[in-house]
């Protein structure tokens, strides 16, 4: 198996978080990784339902 590449900073730190840990998948069982992505699937949501000028939200401001 090859090494994935870190992710690239978005420069917000929820997605940043979500990002660090599918790319941690990489040294996980393939046993966990749905739960992984299920959970980065439901921390996105919440990020981009998030109010524009909430903490943490995708314009990076």
């Amino acid at each position: 198996m090859s090494e994935l590449p870190d992710h690239e900073p978005t420069g917000v730190e929820a997605v940043d978080r979500v990002l660090a840990e599918v790319t941690a998948l990489a040294d996980a069982p393939v046993a966990e990784h749905v739960a992984v992505f299920e959970r980065a699937h439901e921390q996105l949501r919440r990020a981009l339902d998030a109010r524009p000028d909430a903490p943490g939200d995708l314009r990076g401001d």
